[in-house]
């Protein structure tokens, strides 16, 4: 049953994205606005279609603020990627580079506001990280970042890569750290289950902090929930 419901899903989902893709195209020649509004439908579109096919309901723990903050969030599978489009209000995300230039798509993206980086440029890509989060700070919207650089399976905690830092240091704004627990429902490959997806809202941290401490807090908090999958 869970093999049908994600194949399903997947012949709902994907065409329905092109569909807002067309229709933020469309809608963006009015402004930044109105494409925005498409962008969250389209998160919130993947949301009904996890919930009611899939079966995977979500909480939160903790309050979540709204505003100028850097979220940085544990990055298990694609459900937390697609969902920081509804769960913020027009979040600039970080996201790898490739996905920023993609056909159509990628460009949306880069019209919402994303920060697409080079894993494989070095210096050169902490350098546009910098020089972006710092824009992304004085536009005053959220910024989020998955600090661990890509998705991770559960029950791994590897250590942040160094863009985060990079990025706290020049947007100068606090942290609020996130666990989730999405992979557990939405395992790599194509059956997903229902399941119970937690954000864990972790205490504000301040901004200023040195590069060892903000880490240390910070991959402390995002694996909050962080368990092993059931055998």
């Amino acid at each position: 049953m869970n093999l049908v419901r994600s194949v399903l899903f997947n012949l709902i989902f994907y065409p329905g994205t092109l569909a807002y893709v067309l229709l933020g195209l469309a809608v963006s020649v009015l402004g930044e606005k109105p494409m925005r509004v498409v962008v969250r439908g389209w998160s919130t579109f993947h949301f009904f279609l996890t919930r009611h096919l899939i079966g995977i309901e979500e909480r939160f723990e903790g309050e979540l603020p709204q505003g100028s903050y850097l979220f940085a969030i544990k990055h298990q599978s694609m459900y937390e990627a697609v969902a920081t489009l509804r769960v913020f209000d027009a979040p600039i995300v970080v996201m790898k580079r490739q996905l920023s230039h993609m056909p159509f798509f990628g460009w949306l993206t880069q019209v919402h506001g994303v920060i697409g980086v080079d894993r494989e440029a070095g210096p050169a890509a902490l350098r546009h990280l910098v020089a972006a989060g710092r824009a992304a700070a004085a536009s005053g919207r959220p910024v989020v970042i998955f600090p661990e650089g890509t998705r991770v399976p559960v029950g791994e905690r590897p250590e942040l890569k160094p863009g985060f830092a990079a990025l706290y240091r020049a947007t100068g704004l606090p942290v609020v750290p996130i666990a989730v627990d999405a992979g557990l429902a939405w395992p790599k490959g194509l059956v997903k289950r229902p399941g119970l997806v937690t954000w864990r809202v972790g205490e504000t941290i301040p901004a200023g902090l040195k590069r060892p401490e903000i880490e240390a807090r910070v991959h402390e908090a995002i694996n909050a929930l962080e368990r092993r999958p059931a055998s």
